[in-house]
């Protein structure tokens, strides 16, 4: 055991033989990796020369052991490389490791906290907007669906234990996205079930999720850099980019969540097992046995099941997910070819990945054929990319034991050849689910109409601001950094790059489809991003340079003299430490954060904005209800006919019934155009009570039914009639909502052809107005008109009451001469 004099010795040894040697930090790895794997070891298990391993040795660093050689003080040691220091103490030279790596530890940890805290803040901008007047209003109109799953699922289980309302033909529509309804289910029976619980579940579980995401993205960073800096700035990133806060807000309960949550566990796991080979390789142990000591590890398979689980709940997660096993089956087959090309062999090296992906295939067709969970087709392709990666893998093995002299690019091209052979033969095998697959990418990449289904570069935006204002500026930094990944998995063995850089790729070709996909593309674009970010700042001497950015040697070997602290067991990563910098230099740090992530400050509220539902469309909804209660109305006498990305809050709160906008998209934007909305009475045909119109952009024509409805209330005047069935029940700005009803039909009695005036005083929401009818008294004395408010009426020189019952009933009224 050193003594404290002893441990000062060879700490200012390791600190001269830093400074006197570039390759320093290599060196200090390669013998600190194999001090931790034996007892002792001789010099021919370290790949380093004479020289280097002699100056180790007459330095004190490594010293003779029992026949072999051992680090002196490997604590010391590492900490000296970590560019920490000796602390000096009462009793004598000291090396306070410990207490300052807690120091450093409980920095960086204030540091994540904080980050996280970013991250729950950013999605919560809408909090008066999602609370509002009683209610949990959801943004958009997608999370009522998952509102009305959960619903349904909770009045049938019995209990969180109650599993088979997940499965079976009871749940219908739940076979689409099954994990999100069930995991929406399970967490709401956790609080108690019942309405509070779900509601509960509806506003939290996209922020909570969020939270559990950036952690991910936080470990996927450091994972591949080291460098917590890189780590802590990846979900700053991630937390202020202004598609994902809006898909992940507060209230936003969609299928998202839950993919975006899944994706960043299969991203995280890859990473870790493509790292944890490659710095063992790095260390300059033998290719065969860091291959061997990674599949002896445990941590290894644990890794890999976690993997196959991510596969399984992904594809159950969201209806398009066999999108996001496109790039896994890429990533797989390009790095066969990576580790064909560096003397690895990929059968061994993949075996963890493919052991994962098979659990992730049996798992998925087992919920299938269980409770029939999603297509048969999504259930399947797990297992058509692992068949595939089996191919691959072998003909990646083969080649490398043939040491084939032609180029690798062949191998990929060969790689292409079986993804196109396996999908000619499944859709020879499976004719029908490969029509049910096409049909999917059509409704796809092929709807029109929502906001979502426009291209990230949409000339609407002039092509450059249309990323900005979905990703952030920081969208143009990742780029860079993007266009360095390749470079960098060109020369060099970076299966953990590849990753990111095969998935990174891919999402940007959709995300130029449809920025629906922008959700994804933030994921492992925030490590770019927030890898730029230091480096930018490392630039402009503010920051030490992160360490992928460092010489080529340097990065291979994972050392550093200006604070990265070394680790040599399995995967772990070595992180430079946070330190504060000075007053001036924080200047310039927050001029530089401002810059990246200001725009996307701003962006978020706009953005959120566009999606929430205002006070007035809430307060049309609490009218609505109140009215059908009044009134004993069931579904569907309650169904309400609005704009079709409304319809679903509208219904959700009036009667539950938020399954499907199917009929409000058909059919509004016919009837707010037409010039006869008392025509259209008889086409609802008890289909729908309630009416909601709104301000939409556009010219319409005075007698268009939004412009009569919104406008003046279908009262009639100006030259205009009122409206038979159209009673107004709530009024506003840029909102109005009236109750479908059948009308109290007055009998009035006079001289052929004279026109008689009806009128009485209505009002809504506080609003008083006019409603005014005029009819001609036919040839045999009589005319008849029908009026949607109860009241008192003016009928010439006359009067009539008109009950509430009658309108609602459809009852007729005679007006006494």
């Amino acid at each position: 055991m050193p003594t404290d004099g002893d441990s000062g010795r060879i700490a200012d040894a390791t600190a001269s033989f830093l400074e006197d040697r570039d390759d320093g930090d290599r060196a200090l790895e390669a013998v600190l990796a194999v001090d931790s794997e034996h007892e002792t070891w001789s010099f021919d298990d370290v790949s380093l020369d004479s020289g280097t391993f002699g100056e180790l040795v007459s330095r004190g660093i490594v010293e003779n052991a029992d026949g072999g050689y051992q680090v002196a003080d490997a604590a010391v040691v590492e900490a000296v490389a970590a560019g920490e220091e000796l602390e000096a103490d009462s009793g004598g030279s000291d090396l306070g490791f410990e207490r300052f790596r807690e120091a450093i530890d409980r920095r960086a940890l204030a540091a994540l906290l904080c980050s996280l805290v970013v991250v729950a803040g950013a999605r919560m901008t809408a909090y008066r907007s999602v609370f509002q007047q009683g209610y949990v209003v959801s943004p958009g109109n997608d999370p009522y669906y998952f509102r009305y799953w959960m619903r349904e699922l909770l009045a049938t289980a019995s209990g969180p234990t109650d599993y088979g309302v997940v499965g079976g033909p009871s749940t219908g529509g739940t076979w689409t996205r099954p994990l999100a309804h069930a995991t929406n289910w399970f967490l709401a029976e956790l609080l108690g079930g019942g309405e509070g619980a779900a509601e509960t579940v509806a506003a939290w579980l996209p922020v909570v999720a969020s939270v559990a995401l950036g952690l991910v993205i936080y470990e996927l960073a450091v994972l591949l850099t080291r460098d917590v800096r890189v780590g802590i700035a990846s979900v700053l990133v991630f937390a202020v980019t202004p598609v994902h806060a809006v898909y992940t807000g507060l209230g936003f309960l969609d299928h998202q969540l839950h993919q975006y949550v899944w994706l960043g566990i299969t991203l995280v796991t890859l990473a870790w097992l493509a790292v944890d080979l490659q710095r063992r390789i790095e260390r300059g142990v033998d290719r065969r046995v860091a291959v061997r000591a990674h599949l002896r590890t445990p941590t290894t398979w644990v890794v890999a099941l976690g993997f196959g689980l991510s596969v399984a709940a992904g594809t159950h997660a969201w209806g398009g997910s066999p999108l996001l096993l496109v790039p896994l089956a890429g990533y797989i087959a390009v790095r066969v070819a990576m580790d064909a090309r560096d003397g690895v062999s990929p059968a061994r090296a993949n075996l963890p990945v493919l052991a994962g992906l098979a659990v992730g295939s049996a798992l998925s067709l087992a919920l299938h054929h269980r409770w029939g969970w999603h297509a048969e087709f999504v259930a399947t392709t797990p297992a058509l990319v692992l068949g595939g990666a089996v191919v691959v893998t072998a003909l990646g093995e083969l080649w490398r034991r043939l040491d084939r002299s032609v180029h690798h690019g062949a191998l990929l091209a060969l790689d292409g050849l079986v993804a196109a052979g396996g999908l000619l033969l499944f859709r020879w095998v499976r004719p029908e689910d490969w029509a049910e697959a096409m049909a999917r990418l059509d409704d796809l990449f092929f709807r029109e109409g929502a906001t979502e289904t426009a291209s990230l570069f949409a000339t609407e935006y002039a092509v450059f601001f249309g990323p900005m204002y979905q990703l952030g500026m920081g969208f143009y930094v990742a780029l860079v950094v993007f266009g360095w990944v390749a470079w960098r998995v060109y020369r060099q063995y970076e299966p953990g790059w590849l990753l990111v850089g095969t998935y990174t790729g891919y999402l940007l070709v959709l995300a130029g489809i449809q920025v629906r996909f922008a959700g994804q593309l933030a994921i492992p674009l925030a490590v770019l991003t927030g890898l730029g970010f230091v480096q930018l700042l490392a630039v402009v001497d503010l920051a030490r340079t992160p360490m992928p950015f460092r010489d080529a040697d340097a990065a291979l070997d994972g050392g550093s003299r200006d604070g990265s602290a070394i680790v040599s067991d399995g995967g772990r990563a070595s992180v430079p430490a946070i330190s504060l910098p000075d007053g001036r230099a924080i200047g310039y740090l927050l001029g530089i954060g401002l810059l990246v992530f200001g725009l996307s400050l701003i962006y978020v509220p706009g953005l959120t904005g566009d999606v929430t539902h205002g006070d007035g469309q809430v307060a049309a909804a609490s009218a609505i209800e109140d009215h059908a209660e009044a009134a004993d109305r069931t579904y569907p006498e309650t169904f309400v006919l609005s704009e079709w990305g409304d319809n679903r809050m509208y219904n959700h709160f009036v009667n539950g019934e938020s399954q499907g906008y199917g009929y409000a998209q058909s059919n509004y934007g016919e009837f707010r155009t037409s010039s006869d909305p008392d025509g259209w009475y008889d086409r609802f045909d008890g289909r729908v009570g309630y009416v909601v119109v709104t301000d939409i952009d556009g010219d319409l024509s005075a007698d268009s039914a939004q412009t009569r409805l919104l406008e003046d209330y279908g009262t009639g005047g100006d030259g205009t009639d009122g409206l038979t069935h159209y009673q107004a029940i709530f009024v506003g700005d840029d909102v109005a909502a009236f109750a479908i009803v059948p009308g109290a039909t007055l009998e009035v009695s006079g001289t052929p052809g004279e026109t008689v005036t009806v009128e009485t005083d209505a009002s809504a929401s506080g609003e008083s107005f006019t409603y005014e009818r005029a009819v001609v008294v036919g040839d045999d004395g009589r005319a008849t008109v029908t009026v949607p408010y109860a009241g008192d009426y003016a009928v010439g020189d006359r009067t009539a009451t008109v009950s509430e019952a009658d309108v609602l009933n459809g009852q007729s009224v005679s007006v006494a001469v």
